[in-house]
């Protein structure tokens, strides 16, 4: 990477969320052997993650002292840095996770006059109430738009009134005029 501060040896090895976790760990509490407990983890693991950034970006990140080790200056910074990736990388898994569990995210309805009139908005108003960070964008149509729309994908839920043989089967009239 042109302008890269980074070492070569850290791109190839590829610094992980799990060796910044450990780092952070390490520096908070000073101490490999308290860290390795608190984490779960044997100290040669803990060690190993961090000896491994310490290859990558060509600096000593923290300063043994007895028993106990102090952050070096390139350590104070990478733990600056390193808990604003961890804190995104968080966020991120929670916005994905708001997103596929519907806690966040745009559904697109539409349906026929009289779907839209009388049967949608009560259960529209539950659906907000149960998934608020949910932006559900509506629009009306005849029945035909509406199935036109769905076998489209322009929208992800449709409502139409009237028997199913009115309609017949979308994908089977697809597959017939096109196959």
């Amino acid at each position: 990477m042109r302008g890269s501060t980074i070492s070569p040896s850290l791109e190839k090895s590829g610094m992980t969320l799990d060796q910044l976790r450990i780092f952070i760990a390490v520096a908070e509490r000073e101490h490999v052997t308290r860290t390795a407990e608190a984490l779960g983890l044997a100290p040669p693991s803990v060690s190993a993650a961090v000896a491994s950034l310490e290859r990558g970006f060509g600096t000593k990140l923290f300063h043994r002292v007895g028993r106990g080790i102090v952050l070096t200056e390139g350590g104070r910074l990478l733990l600056d840095e390193a808990r604003a990736l961890v804190n995104h990388a968080e966020a991120v898994k929670l916005a994905m996770r708001e997103f596929t569990g519907l806690g966040r995210g745009r559904l697109e309805i539409k349906a026929s006059q009289t779907i839209a009139s009388h049967f949608l908005p009560p259960r529209l108003v539950d659906f907000h109430q149960a998934y608020p960070g949910v932006a559900l964008v509506v629009s009306v149509g005849n029945s035909a738009e509406v199935v036109g729309a769905i076998i489209g994908g322009n929208v992800e839920l449709g409502f139409v009134e009237g028997p199913e043989e009115e309609f017949g089967d979308p994908a089977r009239n697809r597959i017939d005029r096109h196959g």
